[in-house]
């Protein structure tokens, strides 16, 4: 005999155990990207913060050639941290998608489940 894709197993089908396998391993691969966002963003606003530092200090020494070329560095810097930050945000707002999703199809089964007995 052939296995049975579409077969209960218990607490649903196999389809359905199938499904929330993939959503839970989507969602654990978000979390792990999340995170290494988050250490890149960190990062990111403490090079902003030391190209800023480094920006005032030229100037403080009135270095306008070094302060012009740190300027620019710091420009850079900071376009670069929207980058990152923008990505972050698109990183959580997917992985609370994500979750809504599970959240959705679980509650939809349990509601067929649950009514599925009442007739």
């Amino acid at each position: 005999m052939g296995s049975e894709l579409r077969g209960e197993v218990t607490g649903g089908s196999v389809v359905h155990t199938a499904e929330f396998i993939v959503s839970s391993a989507r969602l654990g691969e978000l979390y792990e990207c999340s995170a290494l966002l988050r250490r890149t963003r960190l990062r990111a606003e403490e090079i902003v913060d030391e190209a800023r530092a480094l920006l005032e200090e030229a100037e403080q020494r009135g270095d306008a050639a070094r302060a012009v070329e740190l300027r620019d560095q710091l420009e850079t810097a900071r376009t670069k941290y929207c980058q990152v930050l923008n990505a972050y945000m698109t990183i959580l707002r997917r992985i609370n998608e994500e979750r809504q999703d599970i959240l959705r199809v679980q509650m939809e089964r349990d509601r067929i489940e649950g009514l599925s007995g009442a007739a």
